[in-house]
């Protein structure tokens, strides 16, 4: 399969950014999203009245090897706990071209392929979901269950096509849990659904993102606006991002191998 490399958008040359229009036309969705740095964190939390007694607590789990395997071949797989309503489950493959796909899994009303843009570089994935209640995540982990049980069918398929040859889902080790506030805002001077997370790691680091989605007809607009939205308050575009998973993976496979040296 094809695959599209993230990278700066100030970088791209007129071809690579008609292949991303390309990319964005053949998704259903795009969301723009930024990290910002911990020194910023604090000031942005106050700027945008986030409060964390209304915010929807999340516990996220990973799955990998120790070295990360699956990460490095662009398969991420996660579990999650959701306060107030059942967990979930996701199998995800990036990059991808969606005209790429199998007609049957860009048929699949259990996948959504989306364009993640930073203002750094973007990246296009394919993301097959499933429903898990809460108790049985957080059974199957505590007795150390049968992992592929808490995935379909449809998603066991999905990764055994593009996991390394013999690797299943019960060979892979858990990394977390991360625990994670989510907060919807909706700025009236900016018009949209803002979603904020806060991910919380063991060691006190934290990562916060802003978010908001947008349909593939209206990103380039959506992206101007959102722009000027966080320009108008001060918050910095110019940090690289610090991607919520790679960073999550990195911490608990530098811990587990702390733990078996």
């Amino acid at each position: 399969m094809a695959t599209t490399k993230a990278k700066r958008l100030n970088e791209l040359s007129g071809d690579e950014l008609a292949k991303l229009l390309a990319l964005i036309g053949s998704s259903d969705s795009v969301e723009l999203k930024v990290t910002l740095p911990e020194p910023e964190q604090q000031a942005t939390i106050s700027t945008l009245g986030l409060d964390p007694l209304a915010a929807e607590i999340r516990q996220v789990f990973f799955f990998d090897t120790p070295d990360l395997l699956l990460n490095e071949g662009g398969i991420a797989v996660r579990a999650r706990r959701v306060q107030g309503r059942s967990g979930d489950t996701v199998v995800k493959l990036r990059p991808v071209v969606p005209d790429e796909l199998p007609k049957d899994i860009r048929r699949s009303s259990s996948v959504k392929v989306e364009v993640d843009a930073t203002p750094k570089g973007y990246v296009c994935s394919a993301s097959m979901k499933g429903k898990v209640s809460n108790d049985d995540v957080r059974d199957t982990l505590r007795d150390r269950g049968s992992v592929r049980k808490l995935f379909s069918k449809e998603q066991r398929g999905f990764f055994t096509a593009h996991a390394p040859e013999g690797l299943e889902l019960d060979d892979l080790s858990v990394l977390g849990p991360v625990f994670v506030l989510k907060q919807t805002l909706e700025p009236p001077e900016y018009g949209r659904r803002l979603v904020a997370e806060l991910w919380l790691l063991p060691d006190g680091s934290r990562i916060l993102e802003l978010s908001t989605k947008s349909t593939p007809t209206e990103a380039f607009q959506v992206a101007v606006e959102t722009r000027a939205y966080f320009e108008r308050h001060g918050l910095d575009l110019s940090a690289d991002p610090q991607m919520k998973t790679k960073t999550s993976l990195d911490f608990f496979a530098a811990r587990m191998a702390k733990l078996h040296a």
